[in-house]
């Protein structure tokens, strides 16, 4: 049975989460179809213009990102302080682009005045917005219904498009969030649809070399703000030329006929105090190693404390691999 999304989802223990999404259908999401010979190559432009235009309204940013074949895997940070922050216009703003809100709603916009009780509804439903606005299952809902829609009318046809639920796996130390970061961006290198992470196509680390070359970082995605450190401001907590550097190793090692092995002196690695050989499998491996939350004894503990789940799955391979 599945398990419901509140007990995966604890922003008490972490605010980063892996998404998976995966087609039903035989035809490909994206790519060319052997059986027909069509293409639907188009389809991956439009999974990662509504992914980026989804973390732009949502209070949520998209650390990582991959869009294959016939899956898609996202890595999310939840950012639930700005959504309480934002004022109620601002959330009403954000909520519009997605949805048509309500009379109430369209009558605020308009600046119109509401009387007593429309003021009771519209702020019933601000507080709605706000909590939708930083859930993750709201997020991929949008993100998926529009594709699946999309699609479906391309193929004049009805009927189920993705494969059930999108999967979730919280993050919960930096351990485990810098092995699903590198995870999700090698794999079009992992699946050979591409040689290198810059000619990885619709995929967070190409779109972060090319800002790179440019001396910048996208706007469209949560930005790397070095090492942990006091008073450490919003973002991924690791170099951005390390992370590249690391990601740019990783895809050279993973090859067939060819064991894979980092210097131990890679920043990252030196610092999470990852082995090398156990780096390469959980960056080629990880959603097959892990099938829930991810992270050191001590987090996972934290985590399922907070849920209240009896069991602490995953942590034979969390101690033997993120040790």
């Amino acid at each position: 049975m599945a398990t419901a999304r509140k007990k995966q989802i604890s922003l008490t223990d972490t605010k980063y989460y892996h998404c998976i999404s995966r087609c039903v259908r035989r035809a490909f999401l994206c790519g060319e179809d052997k059986f027909t010979g069509k293409s639907y190559e188009h389809r991956r432009d439009w999974v990662e213009e509504k992914l980026l235009m989804l973390g732009s309204v949502f209070c949520i940013d998209i650390c990582a990102y991959a869009v294959m074949s016939n899956h898609t895997h996202i890595v999310l940070y939840v950012d639930d302080k700005k959504a309480k922050r934002l004022s109620d216009e601002a959330i009403v703003i954000r909520w519009h682009k997605l949805f048509k809100g309500n009379w109430v709603s369209q009558k605020f916009t308009e600046g119109e005045p509401l009387n007593e009780s429309e003021q009771l509804i519209f702020d019933e439903h601000v507080a709605k917005y706000r909590e939708r606005l930083a859930d993750i299952s709201w997020f991929m809902r949008v993100l998926n219904e529009d594709i699946a829609r999309r699609a479906n009318k391309e193929d004049n046809c009805t009927g189920r498009f993705w494969e059930g639920r999108f999967k979730s796996q919280a993050l919960l130390d930096e351990a485990a969030l810098a092995a699903c970061l590198a995870y999700v961006d090698l794999n079009p290198i992992r699946a050979k649809i591409a040689a290198t992470p810059e000619t990885s196509d619709y995929t967070s680390i190409k779109k972060r070399i090319d800002h790179a070359k440019r001396g910048n970082q996208p706007k469209s995605l949560l930005r790397f703000a070095g090492s942990p450190r006091k008073h450490m401001p919003k973002g991924l907590p690791f170099e951005l030329k390390s992370y590249i550097e690391l990601v740019e190793l990783t895809g050279k090692c993973i090859r067939v006929d060819k064991r894979g092995y980092i210097n131990e002196a890679q920043v990252i690695l030196t610092r999470l105090n990852i082995e090398p050989e156990n780096w390469i499998k959980l960056t080629t491996q990880f959603s097959q190693v892990f099938h829930g939350a991810v992270g050191r004894e001590r987090t996972i503990t934290a985590y399922c404390e907070t849920l209240q789940k009896r069991r602490r799955t995953n942590l034979t391979n969390c101690e033997r691999l993120l040790a």
